[in-house]
């Protein structure tokens, strides 16, 4: 199958996360932030993979049928899980549905594959915490391979694949994005993937901080024998506008405020980054419209 050719380094692209767990947001919503995202320009909409939280219990909808159903509402974003975790299906399985999703969307998925992390929802739903990154390498293997379109038999100490195929054969693979920094993880993905992305916590969301561990991104591209130039650089970065204070997380690193994020966004790019999701607080419909002016594609318009 093509290779995706290597970005055009021009202004950053810009994607949005929709409501995760912040509160309960029902399909009429949903559909209308997505379009909403759309219309303005954005150019990706994105949905965690969690299963739940504790401290209060809380989920958000599967993240796969979210996907598939949000290809059927849009025409244009990208769309993608971030990230997907490995661990939460059969390695087989999670290619499949990646790639039904790439197809029923126009080849608009972007697959951000991960390890995972809550420990929570692995106790919760009897997921193997042990041998975590050894796991993954396993079936990050098994997944690429089967969205290249290979026909893929592997033994491994954690999966079982005997003459795997994806049928109907994908015409096009999707975008393979690592949502890492560990540099284990690091050397496992790297040589194969076309994005790296990282959460706002890992470099502190300013564009000095970006600039830093991008540049350990760089060497581990170099370590893992890439070019680094053939990997999008993605950060999510955190976005406080009027009524913040809906996330639950506990992520102590300032917030971009709306009406400097235009000037962040322009800063973030000149410290390497391609792509920039953002994390809004609020998340809602007129949040997502607010930032429109933001956006490189607006300023580009004036």
């Amino acid at each position: 199958m093509p290779a995706w050719p290597a970005p055009e380094r021009n202004a950053v692209k810009v994607g949005i996360q929709l409501p995760e767990v912040e509160r309960v947001v029902r399909r009429d919503e949903l559909a209308a932030m997505a379009r909403a995202a759309e219309g303005c320009g954005f150019d990706s909409v994105w949905v965690g993979d969690h299963l739940l939280y504790r401290g209060p219990d809380r989920g958000p909808w599967d993240c796969w049928t979210t996907l598939a159903w949000l290809a059927g509402v849009t025409e244009r974003v990208e769309l993608g899980p971030l990230v997907a975790c490995t661990a939460f299906h059969p390695p087989g399985v999670l290619a499949r549905m990646a790639a039904a999703t790439h197809e029923l969307s126009g080849g608009r998925l972007v697959l951000g594959l991960g390890a995972g992390w809550n420990d929570d929802e692995f106790r919760a739903f009897g997921i193997p915490l042990d041998y975590r990154v050894s796991r993954f390498e396993e079936a990050f293997e098994i997944v690429r391979r089967l969205l290249a379109g290979e026909r893929v038999t592997s033994h491994g100490r954690f999966h079982d694949v005997e003459e795997a195929a994806l049928l109907p054969a994908p015409t096009t693979r999707p975008k393979l994005m690592i949502g890492a920094n560990a540099p284990r993880l690091l050397s496992i993905a790297l040589p194969h993937v076309d994005v790296w992305n990282t959460w706002f916590t890992h470099y502190g969301n300013t564009p000095d901080g970006f600039a830093e561990h991008n540049a350990e991104i760089d060497d581990a591209a170099e370590r893992a024998g890439r070019e680094p130039s053939e990997i999008e650089r993605s950060a999510c970065v955190f976005v406080a506008l009027d009524g913040a204070g809906a996330r639950q997380n506990d992520e102590n690193v300032p917030a971009v405020a709306a009406d400097r994020l235009a000037e962040h966004l322009t800063a973030l790019r000149e410290a390497g980054a391609d792509e920039a999701i953002l994390v809004v607080d609020p998340i809602t419909e007129r949040s997502i419209r607010s930032l429109r002016t933001a956006l490189p594609s607006a300023r580009a318009a004036r």
